[in-house]
């Protein structure tokens, strides 16, 4: 049960309430935005927040127990300091929107009613609609270790513990979005990459990254197809940055990166073709549940 900011509770029981609802969000990249559902801005909490922003909330939905509450908040692109290309960059994924109440004649009694995060994003026709979810999502994700024949850790994280240094490239040739070719990387190898991430620091997208499908080396240049479309036009000159990849297997930790000391694996996992194999009468096939590869 919520207790009132006594400010709040003493102004509901007043019989005639001035209250708003006032969206505080905070964006992975640690950029504040404040909108309201009033038609006069609110500050509080040294954050302005927007009217006549043009979002417009639904009915928020809540359960007992641990089920997920959600909602939705509509808007329409620009007309709220929100545009396509920051939403397709990813800034707002994961962001935190703070909720509150707010008696808009005096903002000091507010009530806050519930933080939760950006879900799914959809876009049509110059607006967005973007699903609020609350804190009860996280009990869906995947947590703790897993016990797989492949690494757990990305590559270069604490658990990896592998120094990774970038390399500097050029974009020399692109078909604007999901295909590029650079210069500047004549040392390595085809498949050097593949796995790996380019990073824009240059252009449209600059601070964007996203991982490489393919590497693929033709004499000087380098070819890179990427999993996934830029949010803006790559353009010839745009300058990248890209670290290597990994396909997380033992071999590939031991060979490429000579850390297996720090594999994050269970490479003598049996896998399931250990259940379907047939016992023999070879004296040499001992299935006592010791180890297969004394």
């Amino acid at each position: 049960m919520k207790t009132l900011h006594p400010g709040l509770a003493a102004h509901l029981a007043g019989g005639v309430t001035t209250l708003a609802r006032c969206w505080t969000l905070t964006r992975r990249d640690s950029i504040r935005l404040g909108f309201t559902d009033h038609d006069q801005d609110i500050t509080f909490g040294s954050v302005l927040h927007l009217a006549r922003s043009g979002l417009q909330a639904s009915d928020a939905s809540a359960e007992l127990g641990l089920s997920v509450a959600s909602e939705d908040v509509a808007g329409v692109l620009h007309a709220a300091g929100l545009s396509e290309a920051d939403i397709r960059r990813g800034l707002y994924d994961g962001a935190e929107v703070a909720i509150h109440l707010v008696d808009w004649r005096n903002p000091d009694n507010r009530q806050l009613l519930d933080v939760m995060v950006i879900g799914e994003i959809t876009r049509g026709d110059n607006a967005f609609v973007a699903e609020l979810r609350s804190a009860a999502h996280r009990f869906d994700e995947e947590r703790g270790r897993l016990y797989t024949l492949r690494c757990a850790a990305d590559l270069g994280d604490a658990r990896c513990r592998k120094v990774l240094s970038a390399s500097n490239a050029s974009v020399v040739a692109t078909d604007g979005n999901r295909q590029v070719s650079l210069s500047g990387l004549n040392g390595f190898a085809s498949g050097w990459f593949n796995a790996g991430r380019l990073t824009f620091t240059s252009g449209a997208n600059a601070g964007h990254a996203v991982e490489v499908r393919r590497h693929v080396q033709l004499a000087s240049v380098a070819v890179l197809d990427l999993w996934l479309e830029t949010p803006l036009a790559i353009a010839v000159g745009d300058v990248v940055q890209l670290t290597a990849g990994c396909d997380k297997s033992f071999g590939t930790c031991q060979e490429k990166f000579a850390n297996s000391i720090n594999f994050q694996g269970f490479p003598h996992l049996p896998g399931h073709d250990a259940l379907l194999q047939i016992a023999g009468n070879d004296r040499q096939q001992v299935f006592d549940g010791g180890s297969l590869f004394r």
